[in-house]
C-alpha cells in the first residue's frame, strides 16, 4: 500500500513536471515567433495629462513614505520613577506610542507595552542592544525589563523592522537637563498664556 501511494505521488510529480516544461517551451517559442514577425516591441502611446499625474502621484506617494518613515517623529518623553525603576507605558497600535522615550543610565528601566493592533508584525518586540524580546499578546501590558548602563541612543522595533522606537539613554548631567526641558513643555501645554522663564 505505501509503495502503490510513493509510485502514485511520483507519476503525478512527473506528469506536473512534463507539463511545466511543455508549456513554458511552447510559450517561448511563440515569444520567439511574435518577436521576429514584428522586430521589435510596439510602444504604447499615452496622452501627456495622463503621463504627468501619474509621475506627480509617484513622487507624491515617495514624499509620504519618507514622510511616515523619516520624518514624522513625536516628542520624547521621559519615564517615571517608581520605587527604583524607571517605567512608561508603551501603546502598540500601528506603531509605538510613544515612540521616542528618555531614561537614565545605570538604572532598571521598565517597558509596558499594550498591544492594540492585531497586525503579526507587532507581535513581538526587540531591544537587540539590550538583548531583550518579548511576545506582545493582544489586549494586554507586556513588561520588559534591563538597565542600559551607557548613554547613547538604542533602539527598540517590530520582528520585520518596519515600526521603530528610539531609547534615549542620557547620564546623570543629562537627565537633569532634560527634565527640566520636559518640566517647562508640560507647564507650556497646560498654560499656553503664560511666558515661559529660561534660567541659563
Amino acid at each position: 500500500m505505501l509503495t502503490r501511494r510513493k509510485l502514485l505521488k511520483a507519476f503525478v510529480s512527473l506528469g506536473l513536471l512534463l507539463g511545466v516544461s511543455i508549456s513554458s517551451a511552447a510559450s517561448a517559442q511563440a515569444f520567439e515567433s511574435v518577436k521576429e514577425q514584428t522586430g521589435q516591441f510596439r510602444r504604447i502611446e499615452q496622452p501627456l495629462p495622463l503621463k504627468v499625474s501619474v509621475t506627480l502621484g509617484g513622487l507624491g506617494l515617495i514624499g509620504l513614505e519618507l514622510w511616515w518613515f523619516q520624518f514624522s517623529k513625536t516628542k520624547a518623553q521621559q519615564a517615571r520613577v517608581r520605587q527604583d525603576i524607571q517605567e512608561i507605558g508603551v501603546t502598540v497600535n500601528g506603531g509605538y506610542e510613544p515612540n521616542r522615550i528618555v531614561v537614565q543610565a545605570g538604572q532598571t528601566v521598565r517597558l509596558n507595552f499594550f498591544r492594540k493592533d492585531p497586525s503579526s508584525c507587532l507581535e513581538k518586540v526587540l531591544l537587540p542592544d539590550f538583548h531583550r524580546s518579548a511576545d506582545l499578546i493582544l489586549n494586554q501590558t507586556t513588561s520588559v525589563e534591563f538597565t542600559p548602563q551607557q548613554p547613547g541612543t538604542y533602539t527598540f522595533q517590530c520582528r520585520m523592522n518596519m515600526f521603530r522606537g528610539v531609547l534615549v539613554v542620557q547620564g546623570a548631567e543629562q537627565t537633569a537637563v532634560t527634565t527640566e526641558l520636559v518640566q517647562m513643555a508640560q507647564d507650556a501645554q497646560t498654560n499656553p498664556s503664560e511666558p515661559v522663564a529660561i534660567n541659563d
